[in-house]
């Protein structure tokens, strides 16, 4: 019996190893108990899986334990997104939406997502108390549960969540403007879920990895510049003015300019503020996981905007945007929302709000990033994940917990910020942090400053001065 524990987002183990039919059963029986006690007049859940090995299987698993418990299930046959799960859930009012998807993580992972029915991530006390459900063992006889013979008996209904991501897609962008900007749109979708939208919205995009491949090419399917070389070197060749890319479960975005090069979530947080504030008239406040740049506060103090700090993991942002009237909530790692769409990160519809900035704008994507550089300055941003050992990884840890960083080679330290990691801030509006991933056994170290060249070599006397 494996203690099965859920991290910054989801639960997420190795295919096989604890990831198995089993262990998949014993999460769905304690998120059946939690929504039979919460929602006890006629509960639904929403289930899906994206294009990992097995989706269908485990997605068959937890569909057999919530029927045995009598809760009906939507189930999406064929893989989707994260987001498709949230707005259905949304949608069709169902106490719970459940993806099987390990999202980012390496093509060995799988991954158990819940959604609340407000279509965004189950807040943490719920995902705990989830948790604190799960059960030693499941007691079910999974293979006498017929799924054929209770769809005939009502339990179980399919539903196209893609096609319903897709109306809601057209309803609310200009995707005439899009179309017809004469702008040339790339997109990668890293082999992941988001593949088939970007098909049926805008065919005329240049399409990479758009085929159902769930080993990813061995390739993690996270959308940062280091695993996006191909599509990187595709916009360098010419003809694609902007490119998007998401990642395995397309709740997170990676972009590209016209000339290849990467633009980080800090600038694409910036530039959707400017956008829906000075061009679309929108308010409400911002919230931010702490690894986000200093600089959103700047553009926030530019427009009067409140502005709120939060632990890293979108279901702390999520949990303020369903009680409060939120603008934008955000962090580095590429998972944004935004006013206007469900409570949850989704790479393709921040995609496709700074493709309608850039085609109503008739601005470049350089020129819309000038016009933020304007209100807060310029800057650069590097993230390095050490892979190193756990007795190191915990030796730093404790060295941070007790203050004995005071520099980083030649950068002094002037505060430290706690929420979540530590983020040691140095004069010149610069800043690096350092905290131990949720999901995956990496150390990540964060650094910004006024060039790129400037926050590798922070980076660098960071790796030097712990040791990595």
């Amino acid at each position: 019996m494996t203690k099965i524990k859920f991290g910054t987002d989801g639960w997420r183990a190795i295919i096989a190893d604890d990831f198995t039919v089993d262990n998949v059963a014993r999460v769905s029986v304690a998120v059946a108990q939690w929504v039979k006690k919460n929602f006890p007049d006629s509960p639904s859940i929403v289930v899906g899986h994206d294009c990992r090995f097995a989706g269908e299987l485990f997605a068959d698993t937890a569909t057999k334990v919530f029927i045995s418990n009598g809760i009906r299930v939507h189930l999406a046959r064929g893989f989707v997104s994260t987001p498709m799960v949230s707005l259905g859930a949304f949608n069709t009012k169902s106490a719970m939406g459940v993806i099987l998807t390990a999202s980012h993580n390496p093509p060995s992972y799988n991954g158990y997502k819940l959604k609340g029915i407000y279509g965004g991530p189950l807040i943490p006390e719920h995902v705990q108390e989830v948790e604190d459900l799960i059960p030693d063992h499941h007691g079910l006889d999974l293979a006498s549960i017929d799924l054929v013979k209770t769809k005939s008996d009502g339990l179980i209904k399919d539903i196209d969540l893609e096609t319903m991501y897709v109306d809601h897609v057209e309803a609310n962008f200009d995707m005439k403007a899009i179309r017809e900007s004469g702008l040339r749109w790339g997109y990668d979708a890293m082999y992941g879920a988001g593949q088939n939208v970007i098909k049926r919205i805008l065919p005329q995009a240049t399409m990479l990895h758009c085929e159902h491949n769930p080993s990813f090419m061995g390739q993690a399917p996270e959308p940062i510049d280091k695993n996006l070389q191909e599509f990187s070197n595709l916009i360098k060749k010419g003809g694609i003015d902007c490119g998007l890319a998401t990642d395995g479960d397309a709740d997170r975005i990676g972009l590209y300019n016209g000339k290849g090069e990467f633009i980080d979530s800090h600038h694409i947080i910036l530039l959707l503020i400017h956008y829906l504030v000075r061009y679309k008239r929108f308010t409400g406040k911002v919230v931010v996981a702490v690894s986000t740049t200093p600089k959103v506060k700047k553009l926030c103090a530019h427009y009067g905007l409140d502005y709120q700090v939060t632990r890293i993991g979108f279901k702390w942002i999520c949990g303020i945007m369903i009680n409060e009237d939120v603008l934008l909530g955000g962090e580095e790692s590429g998972g944004i929302a935004i006013k206007g769409h469900i409570p949850e990160r989704d790479g393709i519809w921040m995609g496709l709000t700074i493709w309608e900035f850039m085609s109503k704008s008739g601005k470049s994507l350089d020129d819309l990033i000038e016009e933020v550089y304007a209100i807060v300055g310029p800057f650069k941003y590097e993230r390095n994940d050490l892979h190193i050992s756990e007795a190191l990884k915990q030796e730093v840890l404790k060295n941070c917990t007790n203050g004995v960083y005071k520099t980083f080679g030649d950068y002094a330290v002037k505060s430290v910020e706690t929420i979540d990691g530590f983020k040691f801030h140095m004069d010149k509006d610069q800043w690096m942090m350092i905290r131990a991933s949720g999901t995956e056994p990496v150390l990540r170290c964060y650094a910004e400053s006024d060039t790129l060249e400037n926050a590798r070599k922070i980076l660098s006397a960071t790796r030097a001065t712990i040791g990595a």
